[in-house]
């Protein structure tokens, strides 16, 4: 399936996600979708790794984690997504130095509790890592004493982002 891109979501300066300062970081980079789905391009290094030429089960979880709550910016671009749940179930292994890509969404608000479903995808199209998480609706001003938007977070367009993602679809997760 192909999904057309919309925007383009900021990065922070030292997240291990997406911080483009973190020489350690993942560097992945998140795409808006028209049916509000967020996916996460991202290419597991070395420094990434759990066995020899797998990727951590814990940085599996962490892309899932932020690719999925980011889903919350598409509907409520003024609150962020605090994660106070998080369930991972581990398919295939993650391979390093190959581009992956992570899908997530969100399924429910109730007031303050957010959920949401994602996954990452191998490029064969087979589902490595699939999960569940809740995250409470907070403001930046409640999570860091900083100036968040101001300080950490940026928006960095290049004039090679995609207008389309190709996402295989996904009948396991």
């Amino acid at each position: 399936m192909q999904g057309k891109v919309v925007s383009k979501q900021n990065n922070s300066r030292m997240c291990i996600v997406c911080g483009i300062e973190n020489q350690l970081g993942m560097d992945a980079r998140f795409y808006n979708l028209e049916n509000n789905e967020v996916v996460a391009v991202f290419t597991p290094k070395e420094e990434h790794q759990s066995y020899p030429g797998r990727m951590h089960g814990g940085l599996s979880a962490a892309i899932l984690d932020e690719t999925i709550g980011r889903g919350l910016k598409n509907l409520e671009p003024g609150n962020w997504a605090v994660t106070i749940e998080l369930t991972t179930k581990y398919r295939k292994p993650v391979p390093l130095g190959v581009e992956l890509k992570a899908v997530g969404r969100i399924t429910n608000i109730k007031h303050r509790l957010v959920e949401g479903t994602g996954e990452i995808y191998l490029p064969n199209g087979e589902v490595a890592v699939t999960a569940e998480a809740k995250y409470i609706k907070m403001s930046a001003q409640k999570i860091t004493d900083c100036d968040f938007a101001a300080d950490e977070w940026m928006l960095l367009e290049n004039e090679n982002d995609p207008q389309t993602i190709e996402i295989p679809e996904c009948s396991e997760a």
